[in-house]
């Protein structure tokens, strides 16, 4: 994922094989994808949906991802 940005249609596994760092930032919105099956196949639309998360932070979670990358 070389200079690509992040983006919420994404797997959480594809976020996190890219920038391992940016488990710190999902877990401070209250995601622990990292031991989750569902990160390989689950988007991160998806996962933040099922976890109540608004659209507003999901947007929010992605921009503090990408300032990382």
């Amino acid at each position: 994922m070389a200079n690509k940005k992040a983006n919420k249609k994404m797997t959480f596994a594809e976020i996190l094989d890219a920038r391992p760092d940016a488990a710190e930032i999902m877990m401070k919105y209250g995601l622990h994808c990292i031991g989750c099956a569902a990160a390989h196949f689950e988007t991160v639309e998806e996962g933040c949906k099922a976890h109540g998360i608004s659209d507003k932070n999901i947007d929010k979670m992605i921009e503090e991802i990408n300032k990382l990358m």
